[in-house]
């Protein structure tokens, strides 16, 4: 029994550390990106738009930012995996973009940024849940170790 309990505690602990990791690693991975993009409470419009509330969004729709033509007539609503495919490449996925970035090659890190830029809502405000998901685990790691007689 508490061989099991302690594998249980090894899950719990790996996963609430896996899935912080990719938020994580996908902020670190955003330094690529801040130079021309902001997001958070503070962002506004550099050189690109505020990459704030993403998800669902209209290609070519930030207020105050002079895209190009290639990008309002691309048609583009933003999901998980449009951004994957273009963040890859973004001038194969919009010809005539303003956009000059060589792109992300690896499969993790485009799924790392994307969990990273996809927790900020349209104010940039990170989810809650992200924030509810750590609490959770946290409780959780509480109660598996208080029933496997650690603490």
């Amino acid at each position: 029994m508490r061989v099991a309990l302690v594998a249980a505690v090894g899950l719990v602990v790996s996963t609430g550390a896996a899935l912080a990791q990719d938020a994580a690693a996908g902020e670190t991975s955003f330094r690529k990106c801040a130079p021309c993009h902001s997001i958070g409470p503070d962002a506004s419009n550099k050189v690109g738009p505020v990459l704030n509330g993403l998800n669902g969004r209209q290609a070519g729709s930030v207020d105050g930012f002079n895209y190009s033509d290639a990008n309002k007539a691309s048609g583009i609503t933003w999901s998980e995996a449009v951004f994957k495919e273009y963040i890859k490449d973004p001038r194969t996925k919009v010809p005539g973009t303003k956009m000059v970035f060589a792109g992300i090659k690896s499969e993790k890190e485009v799924g790392d940024l994307w969990s990273y830029v996809s927790q900020f809502d349209k104010d940039g405000n990170a989810s809650e849940l992200m924030h509810s998901a750590n609490r959770d685990r946290l409780e959780n790691w509480h109660q598996l170790q208080e029933m496997a007689g650690l603490i």
